[in-house]
């Protein structure tokens, strides 16, 4: 007996791998076998010679490597499953039929031609091949996957002529990386127009540039990363996908989100309510109170802005647009107008042609401003360099400033060249004029004629009680140098000190003396009460008109002027300011360049020439 016959003979007496299971309706796995015992099992019978009859070969290849279409529903989670009709030995006569198989780039081709028995001393007899055996021999040969069955099956019945390919490699399928998506409108901008109070368009403002978020909203949800499919060579070998990347919330999460897992995922929430910013370099999404862009303000990317918040520009404002907002900060160069309610305005650059405005705070140019605007109702003006421009403010500090026009309550420059500078309080280190441009400078001194006058409205009360005093006093002197009161007062004077001692005999002599002149005494007593009012009052006028003299005094040496030295002809004049009105500062641009560059009548010229220092001050001029 041979051997293929021999093990054949040993399958049908039930010597079966334990994977696969014989019954009398068909050749079942066991499904509860892992695949590699599967594999190992149907590569022993095909290794036996034999080959599985009524192959299905949808279900072989599902069982084995978990490929194709899904099971039929009657199929499933059952014990076994069914996937040919017997095991029949593969005999060597017929496994000679099968030509060899040319494997190409993961793609096996194989002739089908006519095929003959060979049997000795006759001539070759026709025969045809069979899709199970084709199956086994295939296996036997290296190709264990991938087997286009319906192409063969359909070869095989038709017996045509034909070079085809009978199995193909399937290569693994990628799986998907994980993704962070966006699952809240809220952080998204809005570039529509912003509708007017009257229904108009504003064409120079968007609706939302900037989205502000309310706390404990989703923003941003994981989307976890898929697996891909394992794929197969012919030869059975496994091909792994390779493993999708993973990315974590963490990358992007910046202050004031948190991280939470909810129902429906892993969520990046806000934790505050604020400005929604992302990091361009490390992508991550932050919630604060200020406002930071990247993008610059220009009629394409931002429009006009009118904020809410703190706000912080990493590019440059273009010209004509404007930023309105509290405690701004520029890095970029402006061209444009910046107006802050209040807190600062920073320029890290340069200020070109645009204006910076601030009704409450501080406004700082680090670079140079040209040709521009400043001006803050309350807070200092700090520039490193200035050209061309027109500031106010409560106190400017330059480093450099040339053909500007500056009015403030004090001043404080090194190099000043052609300006026109008024202030209360000047300090120049060097001054002098530019081309045609002349350096002028003004103190501004307080006209005092409110005081003045309120002056002279006490001094009538002054001299009316010193009056009333003088007359009641009169009154009083003569009543009392009446020789009757005279002496009585004398004597009770010298009693009252025990400079005398009445007698029994004296005292009722000195209280009938004493009912003579009392009505004398009392009303000397009355009038004396009305001398003491009037000097009080006299008092009180006189202490009124002393805190206005101190109030002028006050206000006349808040004044002064230093320049350390002339470079040329500086014109130092004084200006008049009145006290207790809005500060002279406190004024349109083109007003400011008016008031400086023009003379008026009433301006007391303190310094004209090149020959100096100037040292100024109402205290030293007097």
């Amino acid at each position: 007996m041979s051997d293929d016959a021999t093990a054949l003979e040993q399958t049908a007496e039930g010597d079966l791998p334990a994977a696969i299971v014989k019954r009398p309706d068909g050749i079942y796995f066991s499904t509860d076998a892992p695949a590699v015992a599967c594999l190992s099992a149907v590569s022993q019978i095909f290794m036996s010679s034999a080959f599985f009859a009524g192959l299905d070969y949808a279900a072989f290849s599902k069982m084995l490597y978990n490929v194709g279409p899904d099971l039929p529903e009657n199929l499933r989670n059952k014990p076994l499953l069914r996937f040919a009709d017997s095991i029949e030995p593969f005999h060597a006569a017929r496994r000679a039929l099968y030509k060899n198989v040319k494997i190409i780039n993961g793609e096996a081709e194989y002739y089908f031609e006519q095929v003959f028995f060979e049997v000795p001393d006759m001539p070759p007899q026709p025969a045809r091949l069979n899709f199970d055996e084709f199956v086994s021999d295939m296996w036997v040969k290296g190709i264990r996957f991938g087997i286009d069955a319906p192409a063969v099956r359909d070869v095989i019945a038709t017996g045509r002529l034909a070079r085809m390919i009978v199995a193909r490699r399937l290569n693994a399928t990628p799986g998907k990386d994980a993704t962070i998506v966006e699952v809240s409108q809220d952080i998204h901008r809005s570039n529509a127009l912003l509708q007017k109070a009257d229904g108009k368009l504003d064409w120079q403002t968007f609706q939302n540039r900037f989205p502000q978020v309310k706390p404990n909203v989703k923003l941003l949800r994981k989307v976890p990363r898929t697996p891909g499919v394992r794929g197969y060579e012919l030869s059975g070998l496994v091909l792994e996908p390779p493993v999708p990347k993973d990315i974590e919330l963490t990358s992007v999460a910046g202050e004031g989100t948190v991280i939470e897992n909810l129902r429906g995922g892993e969520f990046l929430v806000s934790a505050v309510e604020g400005f929604l910013s992302v990091d361009p370099g490390s992508k991550r999404l932050s919630i604060g109170p200020k406002i930071i862009s990247r993008e610059g303000v220009s009629a394409r990317t931002t429009g006009n802005l009118q904020l809410t918040g703190e706000y912080e520009e990493f590019g440059d404002v273009q010209e004509q647009r404007s930023v309105e907002g509290g405690n701004i900060t520029i890095h970029g160069d402006v061209f444009g107008n910046i107006v802050s309610r209040g807190g600062d305005i920073v320029l890290s650059k340069n200020l070109m042609g645009g204006s910076a405005t601030n009704a409450e705070g501080g406004i700082r140019v680090q670079g140079v401003a040209s040709g521009a605007v400043l001006q803050t109702k309350r807070g200092e003006i700090a520039l490193a360099r200035a050209e061309s421009c027109i500031i106010t403010g409560t106190r400017v500090v330059i480093g450099e400033a040339s053909n500007c026009e500056i009015m403030a309550e004090e001043v404080v420059i090194k190099v000043a060249e052609g300006c026109a500078i008024a202030a209360r309080k000047i300090e120049i280190v060097h001054a002098g004029p530019r081309k045609q441009n002349e350096m002028l400078l003004y103190v501004l001194v307080p006209d005092t004629a409110k005081f003045d006058k309120k002056i002279a409205e006490l001094q009538p009360k002054v001299q009316h009680a010193a009056r009333e005093a003088d007359l009641r006093k009169a009154e009083m002197d003569a009543i009392t140098s009446q020789a009757e009161v005279r002496n009585y007062l004398t004597l009770a004077t010298r009693v009252r000190k025990r400079e005398v001692t009445l007698t029994p005999e004296q005292e009722p002599l000195f209280h009938k003396m004493a009912e003579a002149v009392g009505p004398s005494l009392r009303q000397v007593a009355k009038i004396s009460l009305a001398v003491k009012a009037a000097q009080a009052q006299q008092e009180q006028a006189q202490e009124e008109v002393n805190q206005v003299l101190r109030q002028k005094s006050t206000v006349q040496r808040g004044s002064r002027c230093v320049v350390e030295l002339l470079t040329g002809d500086v014109l130092l004049r004084t200006m008049s300011f009145v006290p207790g009105e809005p500060p002279p500062y406190d004024r349109p641009a083109k007003e400011v360049k008016a008031k400086v560059r023009t003379a008026v009548p009433g301006m007391t010229v303190l310094h004209s020439g090149h020959i100096g220092p100037i040292n100024w001050a109402p205290y030293l001029a007097d």
